[in-house]
């Protein structure tokens, strides 16, 4: 049987995340208080960021902006598309 945690995102009792999943602080506080439903759903939003702002994740820049948008999209309040977007049909 898995952890529980309280989400963050989510406001409620889910099961958490099995590890870490990105190093350092921040990755710490996402195991700590990010349910696996919110890890799942942020895997979805950072390919259409990814998609969308033409990042490279195996660069430096790409994955400090990936960062600052996966500290956003757990505890800043929510986060918008990127300018431009446009949802596939």
């Amino acid at each position: 049987m898995g952890r529980t945690v309280h989400c963050a995102k989510l406001g409620k009792d889910l099961p958490g995340l099995e590890y870490a999943p990105v190093k350092g602080e921040l990755g710490k506080r996402i195991y700590e208080t990010i349910s696996a439903e919110a890890w799942k759903q942020w895997l979805k939003h950072s390919t259409m960021v990814i998609n969308e702002m033409r990042l490279n994740p195996s660069e430096v820049q790409g994955q400090q902006v990936l960062r600052e948008q996966m500290e956003k999209f757990f505890f800043g309040g929510g986060v918008r598309p990127p300018e431009g977007f446009v949802p596939p049909s």
